[in-house]
């Protein structure tokens, strides 16, 4: 029996956002977080906020079936090739989606007091419209969304080893965000699955 069930649309219009819960299990995703964690090669984001260089204390890295250009924040990377544990996790976010995948952008938080802003995925270089599946492993972490036009917004709490599909035009009219927290002090890797446009 599959640990995931698909779930209604989590945002009331403009947007399609389907959370699947845990489609990976604990132990699993445990030995995925542990993998992840040394092998994968993180680097710290440098970005000018009001005129001063700052460089995050959350990691990113960026891998993909080509070396990719793609810049987000101001920030310029070029993927890196896929990793065995990369590519088995791609199959799983591509089996229960439905749709397919060639990169991924992943974020290391070390504790709850790393977050990320209200900001959308909406860069002129991931193809328009198309889905982004989000695996978080680790520390369950708040997650929201809020419409760009209204402010209304949607929050759900996002578990060790599970799947959260964005796609449409979710993007284009809604921005999301992991809020701080002082509640969680273990880490959490988030992995973003895209599809870049070719270059």
């Amino acid at each position: 029996m599959p640990l995931f069930t698909l779930t209604e649309n989590l945002l009331p219009n403009d947007g399609i956002a389907t959370y699947y819960g845990p489609v990976i299990s604990y132990s699993d995703a445990q030995n995925y977080l542990n993998k992840l964690l040394h092998t994968i090669a993180w680097k710290s984001d440098e970005v000018i906020i009001f005129g001063k260089h700052i460089t995050t204390k959350r990691k990113t890295a960026w891998y993909g079936d080509e070396p990719y250009n793609y810049t987000y924040s101001g920030i310029a990377r070029k993927a890196l090739l896929w990793t065995q544990e990369l590519t088995e996790l791609k199959r799983i976010a591509e089996d229960i989606s439905g749709e397919t995948y060639n990169s991924c952008l992943l974020n290391l938080y070390h504790d709850g007091s790393e977050s990320m802003g209200w900001h959308s995925d909406n860069e002129s270089s991931i193809k328009p419209q198309s889905a982004i599946a989000s695996i978080s492993l680790g520390a369950e972490r708040k997650f929201a969304f809020k419409h760009k036009a209204t402010g209304d917004t949607v929050s759900l709490l996002l578990e060790n080893g599970s799947l959260l599909v964005m796609k449409g035009v979710t993007q284009a009219n809604w921005l999301h965000r992991l809020p701080p927290t002082k509640k969680v002090t273990q880490p959490r890797v988030n992995l973003t699955f895209r599809t870049m446009l070719p270059q």
